[in-house]
């Protein structure tokens, strides 16, 4: 009797391990359970697992760190990885890691399912190869003398293996939904293209196309994920009917994106777009007796020799995509790559590989500003701690509200986080007289980084590798954002009260704040928002604003800073109301660390 195949599931929430248990109990499969990396590793051994769910953020060595020990293990390294996590970001670093594939959380049963039995499939065909590749070798040498007879098995079994190699060439480039390529072959034939870019080997411009289905969510969100998958089903045979396959290359990239490279100019990307909208205007997607209209979102950019990867032809892609969504344009062709040029001096594309550039050639700097007592009364020093980043090329500083919003819209803004972090923690450190001088340094940190289960472990391990106090460091975190992510706040404004740091509510008066969610978040103080001070010395509304702030924060028994103080008239004002702190150009303009 066949066994049944063994399913490692890892992960430090015991919730999480039921969850999964439960969902793939269906799939008649040995489950077993480990709640760290280590024990996963322990376990190897004993379980012989067939495949591994494998969370990301686990206590101990992270899911990484575990996925890359399993690899280099002797006997395990082939056994199938699917990470499991919350974050788009985590992705191309599991892929990286050595993963197989991905669960997005909060998961999806049957997209759970047929993604533990897409891997499952492939484990056991490779397998399977190996035990008849095993089993040819061993029938060669027994049956030489007989070669009539041997050849003929051999033939079989060749064509048995055969065909057992070209299913698993066809399961790892191919999507399970849509029978499309994958994105992992989208990359190896977009990179092939780029090298014949380079190599002057290509005629015609070939071109990159990103369309996305903008009713998809709402389709997947109310009538479930089994419908979700069969609009894209459907939608991927509608289009497949307009495409060439000697000169398209058609693919899933992730969700409801797909991707074509068509070796071919503008004009017949352009041809292309209007059969597609023409098939659109007449297909009506129908569950449970519920029809849907949908519509496209669809832009093509050219691949020039200027790009040369994959993942830059992507971001470039999905960024026009991302702005004609924005104007309602929701059909573009890019003709000249000059556009892509024009739009990326306005700081709408290829900002994300700047910013990661910057990261690996170290072109961000640490500065500071900073932060007054108003009273007089107290003399402590603080500061607070601001990024900038220089222009390779010309040597000037770039500020942050050209480059943030690009940060967050890629989703490396944490990465940024985590620089700034070390590095000031780095430079304190390593200069004694300054750190003495300074009774609170002021870091912020953005929703994405607080969201992220090991961030403030990562705050924690940076005061320990410094061996700096944390009770003088202050970490300000966005009101809106704050209470958009109560839980995930709440437990990291306590993780970092347990090493002495405190919090700051930032941009205080922009969100729709509820008393109640005030009085249960352990922040320490409150920042009012810049837009309300700069002018509230003309502007009636703004000073009743900031007068409203003060009034509750003396409630809370909370000290308040005042961003943004530009002259004295606001600082006099600022006095009346009771204000502690002031930050802004009066007092003092930002200056490297």
């Amino acid at each position: 009797m066949k066994q049944s195949p063994t399913v490692l599931i890892v992960d430090d929430v015991p919730e999480n391990l039921r969850v999964l248990k439960d969902v793939i109990t269906a799939l008649n499969c040995q489950i077993s359970f480990a709640n760290s990396g280590e024990r996963a590793l322990a376990l190897l051994e004993r379980t012989q697992p067939c495949l591994i769910l494998l969370d990301v953020m686990m206590g101990g060595i992270d899911g990484f760190e575990t996925c890359r020990r399993i690899r280099n293990h002797p006997i395990h390294k082939d056994v199938p990885i699917i990470f499991v996590t919350a974050l788009a970001d985590d992705i191309n670093r599991g892929f990286e890691a050595g993963g197989n594939d991905y669960i997005s959380k909060p998961i999806r049963v049957e997209e759970v399912r047929a993604r533990v039995m897409h891997q499952l499939e492939k484990f056991q065909l490779v397998n399977e190869l190996k035990e008849l590749t095993t089993s040819l070798e061993e029938k060669v040498r027994e049956r030489t003398a007989n070669l009539n007879l041997a050849n003929r098995n051999l033939r079989k079994e060749i064509n048995e293996r055969r065909y057992m190699q070209d299913r698993l060439k066809y399961l790892a480039q191919h999507d399970f939904v849509t029978q499309l390529y994958n994105r992992d072959a989208l990359d190896e034939h977009v990179s092939h293209i780029i090298s014949e870019i380079q190599s002057q080997s290509i005629v015609h411009t070939p071109y990159f196309v990103l369309i996305d289905i903008n009713e998809f969510r709402l389709i997947n969100d109310s009538c479930g994920c089994i419908a979700g998958d069969e609009l894209l089903h459907q939608f991927a045979i509608l289009m497949s009917e307009h495409i060439s396959p000697q000169r398209d290359f058609c693919a899933r990239l992730s969700g409801d994106k797909f991707a074509i490279a068509i070796s071919a100019g503008s004009e017949i990307v352009s041809s292309f777009f209007r059969l597609l909208e023409e098939s659109i205007k007449n297909f009506v997607f129908v569950w449970d007796e519920r029809q849907f209209r949908i519509s496209l979102t669809q832009v093509a950019v050219p691949i020039t020799e200027e790009m040369v990867s994959f993942e830059q032809v992507i971001m470039l892609a999905d960024e026009v995509c991302y702005s004609s969504k924005k104007s309602g344009v929701l059909s573009r062709v890019v003709k000249n790559a000059n556009d892509l040029a024009y739009e990326e001096h306005r700081g709408n594309l290829n900002w994300g590989l700047r910013i990661i550039d910057g990261l690996e050639k170290d072109l961000f700097e640490v500065h500071f500003q900073e932060v007054l007592s108003l009273n007089g009364a107290d003399t402590n020093k603080k500061v607070e701690i601001l990024v900038r980043l220089k222009d390779e090329n010309t040597g000037k500083l770039i500020y942050p509200n050209d480059f943030i919003r690009a940060a967050e819209r890629f989703g490396i803004i944490s990465k940024i986080d985590r620089w700034v972090i070390h590095n000031t923690m780095k430079l304190f450190s390593e200069r004694e007289s300054l750190w003495e001088s300074v009774d609170q340094v002021a870091l912020n940190v953005s929703a994405l980084s607080v969201r992220q289960s090991d961030f403030a472990q990562f705050i924690v391990e940076q005061l320990s590798l410094f061996q700096l106090d944390g009770r003088k460091f202050c970490f300000e975190i966005t009101e809106t954002e704050a209470l958009n992510n109560f839980t995930d706040t709440r437990n990291f404004m306590s993780l970092l009260h347990e090493s002495g740091c405190s919090i700051a509510l930032d941009d205080f008066g922009t969100g729709f704040s509820s008393f109640a969610y005030l009085m249960d978040l352990p922040f320490d103080l409150i920042k009012i928002d810049g837009m309300f001070i700069k002018d509230m010395h003309v502007n009636e509304i703004h000073y009743e604003m900031v007068d409203s702030i003060v009034k509750l924060a003396k409630m809370l028994k909370k000290p308040v800073v005042a961003e943004f103080v530009e002259n004295q008239n606001i600082v006099n004002q600022l006095k009346e109301l009771g204000v502690e702190w002031g930050q802004g150009y009066h007092f003092h303009k930002p200056e490297k660390l």
